[in-house]
């Protein structure tokens, strides 16, 4: 069973891993069994999804080749290889692959060699589900900023980027992202806008025609803008990211979306409608009333 530790206190006399390990052999005695640090490998990261970019490429032109071996299949060095030299494809991808291999390699030797690449959390390894709930459940250290222990997630749900993000870090951007629900109207965030939006042809224009067609293109743009706002966040799993991302998308939906189009559209127009209206109008526009009344006046 698996426990993630973040934001473990520096200490000069040991390392990260010495010190994980000696503060769960003291609290944690009957059901700790090992741990592996975490270290910052978004460098690496970069350099094998491009290797991996690369290698999809190769075997899409080895494969053209196979097909038709009188032609060797050829790209162009420049933007997005529609300009430049031409150039064989195959060749140009296995030396790319040859170069990032090596660039990797190098990368993974600095990362395990260096101490400034080790980050101040850990994966822990307990004997039993217990002492592993026990743990991920309760606060480690009279410092609530310390040593703070969740369930890990599973291996390909780790969001390796934000590992590496500093406990204060997290908590500076967690504000930042409460913030920007309370960002204020187009005039108060640009004043020197206000002459031109109250122009009535203009704010006719924007508040009858832009509204709709705004609000259908931020709709398909949201889901990727949310997503974008929880990894800021800090959130240390993919399934954490899509659930605060589809939580914050159901809420917008629902709030400004359904009730305001509907509440505040519908509902007040039709009480604006009620308060504004005569008695004789509103009577001969509801039939109803009218047997309402009747029946109460036989009663």
């Amino acid at each position: 069973m698996l426990v993630l530790v973040r934001n473990v206190p520096p200490d000069p006399d040991e390392s990260v891993s010495e010190l994980v390990e000696h503060f769960f052999l003291v609290n944690h005695p009957d059901h700790y069994l090992t741990h592996q640090v975490v270290y910052n490998a978004n460098q690496l990261s970069t350099l094998v999804n491009e290797k991996k970019k690369n290698q999809n490429w190769l075997d899409y032109y080895q494969l053209k080749y196979s097909r038709n071996q009188f032609r060797k299949p050829t790209t162009k060095t420049g933007f997005l290889g529609i300009s430049g030299e031409k150039v064989d494809a195959i060749d140009v991808y296995t030396s790319e692959i040859e170069r990032l291999s090596k660039e990797i390699s190098v990368e993974k030797d600095k990362m395990t060699s260096s101490t400034k690449l080790i980050m101040p959390a850990a994966f822990v390894s307990f004997k039993s589900r217990w002492g592993a709930a026990v743990c991920a459940q309760t606060q480690q250290s009279r410092n609530p900023t310390e040593w703070l222990t969740e369930w890990a997630p599973e291996p390909h749900d780790v969001y390796w980027d934000n590992l590496a993000i500093p406990y204060v870090s997290l908590s500076i951007r967690r504000l930042i992202i409460a913030s920007l629900a309370n960002i204020d109207g187009i005039e108060k965030a640009a004043p020197f806008l206000k002459p031109l939006i109250e122009l009535k042809f203009i704010k006719s224009f924007i508040q009858g025609f832009l509204p709709g067609i705004a609000l259908k293109i931020f709709l398909i743009f949201l889901p990727s803008i949310l997503m974008l706002m929880s990894k800021f966040e800090g959130l240390s799993s993919i399934s954490a990211l899509e659930r605060r991302s589809a939580t914050r998308y159901y809420i917008f939906q629902f709030i400004n979306v359904f009730l305001g189009s509907i509440i505040t559209g519908t509902a007040f127009q039709q009480l604006n409608k009620f308060i504004h209206q005569s008695a004789k109008e509103y009577v001969l526009e509801h039939p109803l009333f009218l047997i309402i009344l009747y029946m109460t006046d036989e009663l």
